[in-house]
């Protein structure tokens, strides 16, 4: 399927839930719209789908103006993250309803629902009724009755925001296969750049009912446009510091702190003198691995241990702020003093109006 949207917006009384963007997703694929809550996700799935007219703009579905057309006329499924079941039917038949509505023979149809049953994992439940369930086992249900459609456009707003994190991360590899055969075009919208990164495919960043940037999710993680897209697609939170650049080609950070930039840096934030630096927590380290290494020393605020990992908070004066993201566990007492490595060819280089002069080598596969 060939879905377009031209220069749609979407107002709700004075408010814009929707400024006016242009995307086409890429058919036959997986489409994660990234961002935070209120980000205008699902306004645009809304949109995409027929729920919702836009307020101006067309949307298009191969080549053929089908804005205002009701959903029903539709080939898509879509799946919410509060789950929508009917409550009388049990799990079998709430997935078979999409495929009696077709009038398929019952022995194909028993035979499709108890394989979706089993990849996803709720064949125990099948005689049950939903108010029987959990709130994941719902959520699995409505998600089987979904897929089970075999539709060209498939929506999913947050569809594992409710399951625990194991069977979320069973899921995901499941929806990823499902979907690897390129017969569905699927629009998935997510709040955590992890999961966009997982899924693969491609990426619309959104914020504030704007559209940041589109295009392969690896391209976009490796060289976001703007400071707001590397905010949303970064989590922790992307490090960011104020800087300016001297003659001799030195990021100076204030408090004697002083990082010499090699010639691309150099080049490509030519001529901004004041810049933005910014570091994701993943390439910060508390000792050095690699040759060229720099180090702050920082101050402990938290030692923040998350499983197999620790988020460093720190600071220096009250300019510099740092996470860092570790593996294992570190138990660093709050106040001490430590190191933060990190290679100056991992900076990322933004002008100060937020927009993206360098992208670490790396990392850049968009052309930044």
């Amino acid at each position: 399927m060939q879905l377009a949207l031209e220069n749609v917006s979407k107002k709700y009384g004075a408010e814009d839930h929707m400024y006016p963007l242009s995307l086409q997703l890429v058919p036959g694929t997986i489409n994660v719209l990234l961002g935070t809550t209120q980000a205008g996700k699902t306004t645009l799935m809304r949109l995409m789908a027929g729920l919702d007219k836009p307020t101006a703009g067309k949307v298009m579905v191969n080549g053929q103006d089908v804005t205002g057309v009701s959903v029903r006329h539709r080939d898509l499924a879509m799946v919410y993250q509060q789950f929508i079941n009917y409550p009388a039917f049990t799990v079998f038949d709430n997935i078979a309803s999409p495929l009696r509505l077709r009038k398929l023979p019952e022995q194909q149809i028993r035979s499709r629902v108890l394989d979706m049953a089993e990849r996803l994992h709720i064949t125990p439940y099948l005689e049950r009724l939903p108010a029987e369930l959990s709130g994941g086992q719902q959520q699995r249900t409505a998600l089987a009755r979904a897929l089970i459609k075999d539709s060209e456009l498939l929506l999913l707003d947050e569809p594992l925001v409710n399951l625990d994190y194991k069977l979320r991360e069973e899921l995901r590899r499941e929806l990823t296969e499902l979907f690897s055969e390129g017969k569905t075009t699927v629009v998935y919208a997510t709040t955590e750049p992890l999961e966009a990164l997982q899924l693969g495919g491609h990426t619309v960043v959104l914020h504030e009912g704007r559209m940041l940037q589109q295009g392969a999710t690896l391209d976009v993680f490796n060289a976001p446009n703007s400071i707001q897209a590397a905010r949303t697609f970064s989590d922790p939170p992307i490090n960011l510091i104020n800087a300016q650049i001297d003659a001799r080609g030195q990021a100076q950070l204030g408090a004697g702190i002083a990082i010499a930039l090699n010639a691309e840096q150099v080049q490509r934030a030519a001529p901004h003198k004041d810049v933005i630096l910014g570091l994701r927590a993943h390439s910060l380290r508390l000792s050095p691995q690699f040759g060229g290494e720099m180090a702050i020393e920082a101050e402990v605020d938290l030692a923040e241990i998350s499983g197999s990992e620790t988020y460093i908070h720190s600071h220096r004066g009250a300019d510099i702020s740092l996470v860092a993201q570790l593996g294992g566990v570190h138990d660093l007492p709050l106040g001490s003093l430590c190191k933060m490595y990190f290679r100056p060819d991992d900076l990322f280089i933004f002008s100060r109006d937020g927009a993206l002069l360098f992208a670490p080598a790396q990392n850049r596969q968009a052309g930044a």
